[in-house]
């Protein structure tokens, strides 16, 4: 297919790749920095768009993986926006952890130009982008959806459809929530080992079996018991993304003790200069 990607951070940057290498399709891309649009063209073929307007033209598929939920709206329906040069029957697709108020809105701003619009928030991280693992949760309409899907694939290793507009970002949402208290957990866990002077690692080597077992255990803990926070999704882009489950169960009426009290950890974390640590530097304020 002719598609184009929009935004090419640590994430978009590798997701673009598969499409074009993985999956043979047409690419074109557009970064706010036209330099970094120029390395991935320099590196994967394909070209570069100086606007998301000019890389959405005539496309089949349009993706988009940008920092929140104002940065969507600039690509999609500000100046030089891609939404005004799709075409009837093109499918956009946005893998921002954003609102589910922004991708309901995009989506009925899609559907008043002929085109579709799937919200499909990512898991799996820097890794898992690279890696072409990802995890993709969607919001939508069958039909559309059915024809991303198989585009999708290049780069997830799961792919679901989970309900219409805004199910995706609210499905991002759970597995926030999961996360921040597991992670707590953890950190809690392999504190209370390191103070009672218990290896670790054997430690680890045997509840990592049972019903204490998590990817996060598996692929977090020697770093985190050696006191090293350099290897994953930041610390302030998991407190955006808490902002965002927050406001939601404000609205919703969701009670989530345990999420909002992680949620002031991680600002603990950011003062104690976290800000772009991984998500496991919780552990980090136990240890002051």
């Amino acid at each position: 297919m002719k598609v184009a990607f929009l935004g090419l951070g640590v994430m978009g940057y590798p997701m673009a790749g598969h499409l074009k290498n993985k999956g043979g399709h047409e690419v074109t891309v557009y970064n706010r920095t036209f330099a970094k649009a120029e390395a991935w063209v320099a590196e994967h073929g394909g070209k570069a768009a100086r606007t998301p307007a000019e890389a959405a033209r005539g496309q089949d598929i349009v993706f988009a993986c940008v920092g929140n939920d104002d940065d969507l709206r600039a690509v999609t329906i500000g100046k030089d926006g891609a939404f005004a040069a799709m075409g009837k029957g093109a499918v956009f697709v946005d893998h921002t952890t954003a609102s589910a108020d922004v991708a309901r809105e995009l989506y009925a701003a899609a559907k008043a130009h002929g085109f579709d619009f799937i919200d499909a928030p990512v898991s799996g991280g820097q890794a898992g982008a690279q890696n072409g693992v990802l995890t993709v949760m969607c919001g939508g309409d069958a039909a559309p959806y059915a024809r991303a899907e198989p585009v999708i694939a290049s780069f997830a290793r799961m792919c679901k459809l989970l309900g219409s507009s805004g199910a995706g970002q609210l499905t991002k949402m759970i597995n926030q929530i999961c996360i921040a208290g597991l992670v707590q957990g953890l950190s809690e866990g392999l504190h209370f080992g390191q103070k009672a002077g218990l290896d670790i690692e054997a430690v680890v080597e045997v509840i990592s079996k049972g019903a204490a077992g998590s990817w996060q255990m598996e692929n977090r803990h020697k770093t985190m018991n050696k006191g090293q926070y350099e290897f994953g999704f930041a610390v302030d882009w998991m407190r955006k993304d808490l902002g965002i489950v927050l406001a939601e169960a404000r609205r919703n009426g969701a009670n989530l003790p345990v999420t909002a009290l992680v949620d002031q950890f991680y600002a603990e974390v950011q003062a104690m200069g976290g800000a772009r640590w991984d998500t496991s530097s919780l552990m980090a304020r136990l240890k002051r």
